[in-house]
């Protein structure tokens, strides 16, 4: 292992922050994460260290950055719980930024989101525009990564849907479902973020799989692979939000929120560039039929609750 070369990843225990960790590990890279649940437990064990991410400290925070060679940030909220909001996570990756910067990080490589923009009317897309501006002024080697919906082992929203069609008779579909998503599957999105530290130009990339589906082609595309009955109909928006809003009391998540709709029907999770990733959803789902939506994944657990 060369132990000269540091690697900090925020999220190493979350979903695309574990699966870079992974990679780095494997390259031999050591590496650190930065983290919201120090306390919680390491699936890498002594391999990889834990510090609390110290946003209210910025020169302790800087200090964890120290000799870095790269920072790959991941950190951000889907939704704003328990007092997170999105301004308060702009706020909070500005002060790393700050850090990167006040420790000479060699690269900092960022996970915003495709089509992002601080004119947007979506405060999740907006809040990524601001950021990429602020990372763009910053001084540091940056290359920002815009992805869609990732998938993958773990994942949310594909696993959610099929864990819906699998136990449910009715699936509602927003609107016309003719809007369209282009899914970029995690371990490429992993790939890609440890080949943009090794580089040393400035760049904006999307991060995209090489398949483009329309929502409703999509819901179908996984009833089909998990076998499901589910009858597929479509709704007005405002109608399948209520009822997210009941599942998501059965299960004690939040399934979807308004953004994430305005989002997906107004086609900001679609690229208009060539495709940066190789792996296609169409032939993982078939060589993962029988996990995917075998249980549910919660949003809340994942981020908010002790395990």
């Amino acid at each position: 292992m060369d132990t000269d070369d540091l690697h900090v990843v925020t999220g190493a225990f979350g979903y695309t922050g574990k699966h870079i960790a992974r990679r780095l590990l494997a390259a031999g890279k050591r590496v650190v994460t930065l983290t919201g649940h120090p306390d919680r437990p390491n699936p890498f064990g002594e391999q990889v260290r834990a510090l609390p991410f110290h946003f209210d400290r910025p020169d302790e925070l800087a200090r964890s950055l120290q000799g870095a060679r790269a920072l790959y940030n991941t950190y951000w909220i889907r939704f704003p719980h328990c007092g997170t909001t999105y301004e308060k996570a702009v706020e909070n990756t500005k002060v790393l930024i700050g850090a990167a910067r006040q420790a000479g990080v060699g690269r900092l490589v960022h996970v915003s989101i495709t089509r992002a923009s601080e004119e947007s009317p979506l405060p999740y897309f907006r809040g990524k525009g601001i950021l990429e501006k602020e990372i763009a002024a910053s001084g540091l080697s940056y290359a920002i990564l815009r992805p869609t919906v990732i998938f993958g082992p773990e994942d949310i929203l594909i696993n959610n849907i099929a864990w819906l069609l699998r136990r449910f008779p009715l699936f509602a579909v927003p609107g016309s479902g003719e809007y369209r998503l282009q899914p970029v599957f995690v371990e490429d999105m992993a790939a890609l973020a440890v080949a943009a530290a090794g580089s040393e130009q400035n760049v904006v990339m999307d991060a995209v799989g090489p398949e483009t589906f329309t929502f409703d082609g999509l819901v179908r595309l996984i009833a089909g692979v998990v076998g499901s009955r589910a009858r597929i109909l479509h709704a007005p928006p405002g109608l399948v939000l209520f009822s997210a809003a009941v599942i998501g009391r059965l299960v004690g998540d939040v399934l979807l929120t308004r953004d994430e709709v305005e989002g997906l029907m107004a086609g900001l999770l679609v690229s208009d560039r060539p495709p940066t990733a190789q792996t296609r959803l169409s032939e993982w789902l078939r060589e993962n039929a029988d996990r995917v939506g075998a249980r549910y994944a919660s949003e809340l657990r994942r981020h908010y609750r002790s395990f």
